[in-house]
């Protein structure tokens, strides 16, 4: 072992690149993040599966309506009471995963990431067991209670996950974006159950899926406890301050050097000293880059700031100070509604099709390429997204959020099949690009000091809103005799008025900000040879 790497250990820090371990471990975040991220949010591909297995068909006054499709394919279709209970069943679990955010990201701060996928894994374990029905105890509804279980789970997997991206520093960005894409193309894991439940002719039941799909809780613990890092990795601003200690020539020299007579033995040993130092500088910089590569990365970091137009508006600012603000309420307000939106489609985009297009083969088509696009375009999404946050304003990405939304509640409500399909490729192209986007904005205006609590607030309110969705579905079932296109509209034309609202807002505020900063650049500029010259008369540092 060498000096440097024994003086490492000592300071209880691996040093690593992307070895084989810390690829595997990267690896095993994404592979997690992907079974069980966001599982519950694959439900518009579990919903006909649910049906087709009678659960909470004992709701209904008479058993299920079936039907003779146009491909003569038999369809089982739910009936009122049975469609708004799964419907709940749905929103209920959303909004757990939103809440728990808030709880998994204080674990994570409080008791680390081993703690959070342990929770996690016991949580898909017991979500697992509750909707296989083995749970089932009286008076407890084991597929509700299953499928929260499943959402808690998912979440302590998946936030405590980013942690992992430090692992290798220089590829940080790249392993962030497939963290996330994993997180949408969880959804597939319900669409891949439910194509082979219907290959099977469903001989897969609910039950035997879930019983088995206990394994890959199972797996995670056991990865986690044979090579993933017991503690987290060290940060870049953690390694930049030891890059400047390693650089330092003067950790060479010791109080006990004064014990050393000899100077020969004195000199090699501050020698040893100063190549263990620099051993460590090379080590450090294998991870992070060189100094031209970390100065190329801080380059395209202040590009970013410069681009938004509103870096650093409310930096600093105590974050009570920051949600009493308008640039937080109305951040707050489109989300919730957006949220709302985009979780009543997911959940009835079945039956929304089917009174739309009046053909229920025609709703189980679009309902089977939307359960594809949604994973695919959530990963395929990615790298154009992050291409736009760096390179548009913040304003301007709302501009075409605002767009996005409209032409989404336009198509929606066309009884059309191209404007049915067009519908599905524009929703999974605006839920990534929004979920980004809030996340983008808090950083760019609140800053990191209060990110967690502004971001977690935003996702915690909206979700817990999000219950109003059982009501929407009642009010389309019963008021509107099934017909969506009024409740549509009505979240098309709040959501383009908020999000309206705050490019605007964002676009004033933002150049009156812009303005000061110049002003105040300027001021300091036409100063400075004032001061810099009475500092020298006075003899000052």
């Amino acid at each position: 072992m060498s000096l440097a790497q024994h003086a490492t250990q000592a300071e209880g820090f691996d040093y690593q690149g992307f070895t084989v371990g810390a690829l595997a471990q990267v690896l095993t975040a994404i592979i997690a993040c992907w079974l069980c991220a966001g599982i519950v949010f694959g439900f518009a591909a579990l919903k006909p599966v649910l049906i087709a297995e009678g659960i909470y068909s004992d709701l209904c006054a008479s058993d299920n309506v079936i039907l003779i499709s146009d491909n003569q394919k038999r369809h089982r279709i739910a009936c009122v009471e049975q469609d708004l209970r799964l419907n709940i069943f749905f929103v209920v679990a959303s909004v757990a995963a939103n809440i728990s955010c808030l709880l998994a990201g204080w674990a994570l701060d409080r008791y680390g990431r081993r703690a959070c996928w342990l929770a996690g894994c016991f949580f898909l374990m017991l979500g697992c067991l509750s909707m296989s029905s083995s749970l089932t105890l009286p008076g407890v509804d084991g597929y509700f209670a299953g499928n929260i279980f499943l959402a808690l789970g998912g979440t302590f997997v998946f936030v405590p996950s980013f942690q992992l991206a430090q692992a290798c520093p220089k590829h940080s960005g790249i392993i962030v974006a497939m963290i996330t894409g994993s997180f949408d193309a969880s959804t597939a894991v319900f669409l891949l159950y439910s194509l082979v439940y219907d290959a099977t002719d469903g001989n897969i039941s609910i039950k035997k899926f879930f019983l088995s799909y206990i394994l890959v809780p199972f797996l995670i613990l056991v990865a986690e406890f044979i090579y993933m890092p017991p503690h987290a990795y060290h940060t870049i601003t953690e390694l930049e301050w030891k890059i400047n200690k390693a650089k330092d020539n003067r950790c060479d020299i010791h109080e006990s050097d004064e014990n050393i007579t000899v100077t020969d033995d004195l000199s090699r040993l501050r020698s040893a000293r100063a190549d263990d130092r620099m051993a460590t500088l090379n080590e450090i910089e294998n991870i992070t880059g060189d100094a031209e590569h970390r100065e190329g990365q801080m380059k395209k970091h202040q590009e970013r700031k410069r681009n938004s137009g509103v870096w650093g508006v409310l930096h600093g600012a105590p974050a009570r100070k920051q949600m009493l603000s308008f640039w937080f309420i109305l951040i707050l307000f489109l989300t919730t509604l957006q949220m709302l939106r985009m979780n009543y489609f997911i959940a009835t985009i079945r039956t929304q099709y089917s009174y739309i297009l009046g053909s229920e083969s025609r709703a189980e088509s679009i309902n089977r390429i939307f359960d594809i696009a949604l994973p695919v375009g959530g990963i395929a999404s990615t790298p154009v997204i992050g291409l736009l946050l760096n390179s548009l304003s913040v304003s301007m990405v709302f501009c075409l959020l605002t767009i996005l939304g409209i032409a989404l509640g336009v198509f929606n409500c066309l009884p059309y099949v191209w404007s049915a399909y067009t519908t599905v490729i524009i929703f999974v192209v605006f839920r990534p690009l929004y979920y980004s986007s809030i996340s983008d904005y808090a950083t760019k205006i609140f800053g990191f000091a209060s990110f967690g609590r502004i971001y977690e607030t935003v996702v915690c309110v909206s979700g817990i809103f999000s219950l109003s969705q059982a009501g929407l579905d009642a009010v389309t079932r019963f008021a509107l005799d099934g017909n969506p296109v009024p409740i549509n509209i009505a979240l098309t034309a709040a959501g383009a008025f908020f999000s309206a609202t705050l490019a605007v807002f964002v676009a004033i505020e933002g150049r009156k900000f812009v303005d000061g900063v110049e002003a105040g650049l300027g001021a300091y500029n036409e100063r400075e040879p004032v001061l810099s010259n009475s500092r020298i008369g006075y003899g000052t540092f």
